[in-house]
């Protein structure tokens, strides 16, 4: 079965469908989120959500900013309200003023940590893109320039350390190499 009929089916099996796309930095992930949402759209309204807009900086990406707008979206997701949601800016370093996200039918979560355990109990449907952590990271470097090198080595550890904290490949439920 293709993962998109797979989704379909799973995605039936729940009035509030989450999808995360997970796995590591230049895996793909927006590329398949986009992907899965143009697909989803023939029956759900699609929203996605992207981690790079919420995590806090290359220091601490993963701590509770994170966690508590996973936490929320999917809450809100659940009772079909408005998600509030404070969009982190990487050229000031800052959180911005806090926006709405409308309603949806299906909500996808894309990026590291998009299948964070905290929020595990939501979702419908997990999907791991694997791929060299290395090869990833030349990706990054080729999509946003060499500027951020230093960062992306260290957010190497980082994503290594959230990825075994939250055993998020093995929790998966489709595993996609690339």
């Amino acid at each position: 079965m293709e993962l998109i009929d797979a989704l379909f089916d799973l995605c039936k099996t729940t009035a509030r469908p989450i999808i995360t796309i997970d796995g590591p930095a230049g895996a793909g992930k927006t590329t398949l989120a986009e992907h899965i949402s143009t697909a989803m759209s023939l029956k759900y309204k699609c929203t996605t959500l992207h981690m790079d807009d919420l995590y806090n900086g290359w220091e601490t990406p993963f701590d509770h900013h994170l966690t508590d707008a996973l936490i929320g979206a999917c809450r809100a997701h659940q009772k079909s309200q408005r998600i509030s949601l404070s969009i982190y800016n990487w050229g000031t370093g800052k959180y911005g003023a806090v926006q709405g996200v409308p309603p949806c039918q299906l909500l996808i979560l894309e990026g590291v940590a998009s299948s964070h355990l905290v929020i595990r109990e939501f979702v419908t449907a997990s999907i791991w893109i694997d791929i060299d952590p290395a090869v990833g990271v030349e990706r990054v470097l080729l999509r946003d320039g060499d500027a951020i090198s230093h960062q992306m080595n260290s957010w190497l550890i980082k994503q290594a350390q959230h990825f075994l904290d939250n055993d998020s490949q093995n929790a998966s439920d489709f595993v996609l190499t690339n």
